[in-house]
């Protein structure tokens, strides 16, 4: 989507300065998500008790090596952030101006708060936590969750907010492909938000995230 967003017709009305700065920050959009993605395998393959079956990304905050996961947040929601700034550059008119870049941008603060509030211990992660969610909720933990929640509402609306654009354009498969992603998204927060925890929830969830990140990059 980062790419997409710099077409020739827009081209045509920038500047060659604004061009380059537009390119470099539409850029950190396409970093951001394999960076995210990277070190979260990473994370999971060294992190003992870990199961992406029954426990999100989001735990991975806390214990010894919690800073690498709340890195990982702030760092990749910064990189979200000038992604949207780059996208309101070269986006000077037609459908999704407005809402478009201030939804991506939302998405990338939503990451930032998920480092700045840590989720709280749960299901026995990390290992000597009890078993089961927490019995009470820490106000850092309600944070996390209302905020990234905001933030997942913000990149599931995105994509639709651009699919209506691509379809303008005439850009049928970006706009097909932004639905898409839009609606399993959806599906699986919806999935994950109600409560219900199961395997088959968890993992969905999972790779709805990684869905999302792959789609602000390409």
């Amino acid at each position: 989507m980062s790419d997409a967003s710099l077409s020739r017709t827009t081209n045509d009305f920038l500047t060659e300065s604004t061009i380059k700065w537009s390119k470099r920050l539409l850029s950190c959009g396409i970093i951001a998500g394999p960076l995210y993605i990277i070190l979260g395998l990473i994370q999971m393959n060294i992190r003992d008790g870990f199961d992406i079956r029954r426990h999100a990304l989001s735990l991975l905050s806390n214990g010894n090596l919690g800073w690498i996961q709340i890195s990982n947040f702030i760092l990749s929601g910064l990189l979200i952030l000038a992604c949207a700034f780059g996208i309101r550059k070269v986006m000077y008119s037609g459908r999704g101006r407005t809402w478009g870049p201030l939804l991506v941008g939302v998405y990338g603060l939503g990451v930032i708060a998920g480092g700045l509030f840590i989720a709280d211990p749960a299901l026995g992660f990390p290992p000597g936590t009890p078993e089961g969610p927490p019995v009470t909720v820490s106000w850092h933990g309600s944070f996390h969750f209302i905020l990234g929640g905001l933030g997942f509402f913000s990149l599931i609306a995105a994509c639709f907010v651009f699919a209506r654009r691509f379809f303008s354009l005439g850009q049928q498969g970006w706009a097909v492909y932004s639905i898409i992603t839009g609606g399993l998204f959806l599906a699986a927060f919806i999935g994950i938000a109600s409560g219900t925890s199961n395997e088959g929830i968890n993992v969905a969830f999972g790779v709805a995230v990684v869905l999302g990140w792959l789609w602000i990059s390409l």
